[in-house]
């Protein structure tokens, strides 16, 4: 676990009431903090919201748009739409700009980045008409406004530009070109900036009779409309009255300003989930930052500060520091390259039935294997610059064998194909040339992937890789499996789990840590960082959020674990040369 978890995570996870599902919200802190807080993830998900997520910047300049004034030059104000269940939705209009081809907005729009879905956007420009110019822009009847063109892209496409500006081609209806839009994302500079605290306390309440109490801090924001939001948590340390935890970081995302205020409650862990508060108080980052100028400690208080106790928190280091985001890696060359692993185990059943978990619906519609790739191929593909996926398949006979790791490419025979669209060509092929067989297997696929991850770190360390398993069966490698993972966890790699049909999961749900336990190899070593992310696909039949989301809203913590404990840094682009004027007289 990354950002502002250490350790043994349970604390802060069951702090709210936690189980082993992951929580919607995840998204929020991955992207901006660096890593996927479970205190937060439950906090959102029983309320049914998502978290927040990275705010960007959209700014905008066209150029040889056509000139539809008879005396003048048009007068351009750009539209911009997203398109939300194939309905376009309009997110922000610009000003006009007057008598110019080659306009460069001022207005802004902004709006949310959320790495695990696509953010379709469409960019429409209109030249509006002179006896308009008074009226305000939102008031502005299109239709009533010549329109000069239009462009569309992900917004996946303009942030992972070196230098996150996209320029595309305006059309006509008619696919007429004219002219080009530009559009440049910006990250606000504030989701970048963090405090890094080493806390500890003294003489706390013993909670436990027959030992000492295992402490925990949870850490909130206060909001007048919602109440205390979890932000942060430590992890637990055992049997201790003077615990010292290890440094936890918060973003300015997540507290806000330095005078916001926070409430800090320490609890006594219990495996059970029902932990019992030592004591909590309210306080501010700045009024940390006197106690850590100062040091001296703040006083712990019974439930809603009835009484004071004699329990203190004394903060050992404070200090503030600039974060590199997700964005700041994505957007400067660092690439995540798709991987794919389908099972063929006869236990999908004949793929020429219909009740087949394989079965290729003539009318197009797709099976679950078939969403899953395509769900999360039209995601990741942004992300890698050359499109080429290794994909694989398990578990089935090949020339008189049974392969738990075979190239789906039976064609060339080679591991990789081009795009989203080579994947499912190659699943469709492979589905007819190949018996159905088992056992079900990961280890294998698990062991090439990481092979790839490893042999990568020869010539960059640019590149981080994901691995999409998606199966309808229980393992029968399990330990060999745990194994592969503990070793994978050093690597750039992570690992996506699709369950499809009605079987037993529980194995899969053992792999994926979100328990706050990480897996141990039959060595006794334990995994670097949990790496696995597991989604039975029949949980989302028809909720608000899909599989896709569910799989990859852990993924970019992982990325920042991985990157900022091998302390590899992106390279921030710089600002451009301004031209020194002289003074005026």
């Amino acid at each position: 676990m990354g950002g502002c978890c250490s350790g043994d995570v349970r604390g802060g996870m069951e702090a709210v009431g936690g189980g082993r599902s992951r929580g919607a919200a995840a998204a929020a802190a991955t992207a901006a903090q660096g890593g996927p807080n479970d205190a937060v993830d439950y906090f959102f998900q029983k309320r049914g919201l998502r978290g927040l997520y990275t705010p960007i910047e959209l700014s905008f300049s066209a150029s040889k748009l056509r000139d539809m004034d008879a005396f003048s030059k048009s007068d351009p104000m750009l539209v911009v739409y997203t398109k939300k269940d194939g309905r376009l939705e309009e997110i922000g209009r610009t000003e006009v700009i007057l008598n110019s081809l080659e306009p460069s907005w001022i207005t802004k729009v902004t709006m949310s980045y959320q790495f695990e879905i696509v953010q379709p956007l469409i960019f429409r420009i209109y030249d509006v008409d002179t006896k308009y110019h008074n009226t305000p822009v939102k008031m502005l009847n299109l239709a009533q406004q010549d329109f000069l063109g239009e462009a569309c892209c992900n917004l996946s496409e303009i942030v992972t530009k070196f230098n996150r500006s996209l320029t595309l081609n305006l059309q006509s209806g008619c696919g007429h070109a004219l002219g080009t839009i530009t559009v440049h994302a910006e990250e606000s500079d504030s989701s970048r900036m963090a405090v890094e605290m080493t806390l500890r306390c003294l003489n706390l309440e013993n909670k436990d009779m027959f030992s000492k109490s295992d402490p925990f801090l949870r850490i909130s924001k206060l909001v007048e409309t919602a109440g205390p939001i979890p932000i942060c948590k430590t992890e637990v340390v055992n049997d201790n009255l003077n615990p010292v935890w290890r440094p936890i970081t918060l973003t300015s995302q997540q507290f806000g300003s330095k005078d916001n205020p926070l409430l800090v409650e320490c609890f006594d862990f219990d495996s059970s989930g029902d932990h019992e508060l030592i004591g909590a108080f309210q306080t501010t980052i700045t009024q940390l930052e006197n106690l850590c100028n100062s040091r001296s400690g703040a006083n712990f208080y019974s439930h809603k500060g009835q009484k004071k106790l004699k329990g203190q928190l004394f903060v050992d280091k404070l200090q503030s520091k600039v974060q590199h985001t997700f964005l700041d890696y994505i957007s400067s060359g660092f690439e995540l390259n798709f991987m794919v692993a389908v099972d063929f185990t006869a236990s999908n059943g004949d793929p020429r039935v219909p009740q087949s978990l394989h079965y290729i619906d003539p009318s197009g519609r797709p099976n679950s294997y078939q969403q899953a790739i395509l769900g999360v191929g039209e995601v990741l593909q942004f992300y890698d610059n050359d499109r080429r996926f290794p994909a694989w398949g398990f578990g089935a006979r090949t020339d008189r064998e049974i392969s738990h790791c075979f190239n789906l490419n039976t064609a060339t025979n080679d591991c990789e194909v081009v795009g989203v669209d080579g994947i499912m060509s190659a699943y469709n092929t492979t589905l007819y040339r190949v018996s159905l067989a088992g056992p079900t297997m990961f280890g294998p696929v698990i062991n090439k992937a990481a092979e790839i991850a490893s042999h990568s770190l020869q010539y960059a360390n640019n590149k981080y890789f994901v691995l999409l398993i998606i199966t309808d069966g229980v393992l029968t490698d399990i330990q060999e499996t745990k194994d592969s993972i503990v070793r994978a966890s050093d690597l750039p790699l992570s690992i996506l789990i699709v369950g499809v049909g009605n079987a037993d999961f529980k194995q899969m749900e053992i792999l994926d840590a979100d328990n706050g336990k990480r897996l141990e190899s039959s060595t006794g070593r334990i995994a670097t960082r949990d790496i696995v992310q597991f989604v039975p696909m029949r949980n989302f039949q028809g909720g608000e959020i899909s599989v896709v989301q569910s799989l990859l809203e852990e993924l970019p913590g992982q990325f920042l674990t991985y990157m900022r404990a091998r302390d590899i840094k992106p390279q921030v682009l710089g600002h451009a040369s301004v031209p020194v004027y002289p003074p005026q007289p």
